[in-house]
């Protein structure tokens, strides 16, 4: 278990600009208190999901997702990411701690289509090339199309 830390505005503006006129299932991994969730549906992303543990965060992220008016329109679903099925996602938010990359890395790999991007932030994905990155230092987020990572892993 990693200790919670939030996103900040610069982290999530990067991270949406990597996102920017995709569509289809947009999920967070780890979506703490959801701001990252809200702002993709903010940015027409449909339909958003977060998946957290904390019960708490869960609760702070649904009462901020009832506060901006979204109550039932994203959802956050307290279950483990390594249990949940990633086939139907087209873009992947993961805010998550180095040593949980390499085997989310194998996930990924084994079940998003290839039109996915992933956007990991704070940290890249060690074994990875990304597509493209936006930011400097802790506020760097990078950009993974599967198409591209598959095509390098062969």
């Amino acid at each position: 278990q990693v200790p919670y830390q939030p996103s900040s505005p610069r982290q999530v503006a990067n991270t949406l600009a990597l996102l920017r006129g995709r569509a289809g299932k947009t999920v967070d991994l780890g979506s703490g208190d959801g701001r990252l969730v809200l702002e993709a549906y903010k940015q027409g992303l449909r339909p958003t999901l977060g998946f957290e543990l904390n019960p708490w965060l869960l609760c702070l992220a649904n009462y901020r997702a009832w506060k901006a008016g979204y109550y039932g329109k994203v959802s956050f679903l307290k279950k483990d990411l390594w249990k949940v099925n990633l086939s139907d996602c087209h873009n992947v938010i993961v805010f998550l701690a180095p040593s949980v990359k390499p085997p989310l890395a194998t996930k990924l790999l084994a079940e998003l289509p290839d039109d996915a991007r992933v956007v990991s932030g704070r940290y890249p994905f060690p074994s990875w090339s990304p597509s493209s990155s936006l930011g400097q230092g802790l506020e760097q987020v990078w950009a993974y199309d599967m198409k591209q990572v598959r095509r390098e892993a062969q």
